[in-house]
């Protein structure tokens, strides 16, 4: 079911004046596919998402990043982190994705 949620959003169009989703649904499959431990998933989904928002909010890049750690890719898990540090290099340092 969270599958067909986050197809059916990806497949709809945003509308010209609204804001786009603030979490979009492929990135909460990414979050219950990596809370059930399948990293793998979960970091298709989150490049999924992130492909459709390249520099979605740190929260989109910290997950990609822990998902590629999970899935045992520390080399993109470490580029993925260095991404978000460079995208944060203006935020809140006490933010959970930064920290």
């Amino acid at each position: 079911m969270a599958r067909s949620a986050a197809d059916l959003e990806g497949a709809t169009d945003k509308h010209a004046v609204t804001p786009g989703p603030i979490l979009p649904a492929r990135e909460l499959l990414g979050d219950l596919l990596l809370d059930l431990q399948q990293p793998g998933p979960a970091f298709i989904e989150y490049e999924a998402s992130l492909a459709v928002a390249p520099n979605r909010s740190p929260r989109s890049r910290g997950s990609r990043s822990r998902g590629a750690r999970r899935a045992g890719d520390k080399s993109k898990a470490q580029t993925y982190s260095a991404r978000l540090l460079a995208l944060a290099a203006n935020a809140d340092p006490d933010r959970p994705e930064i920290s």
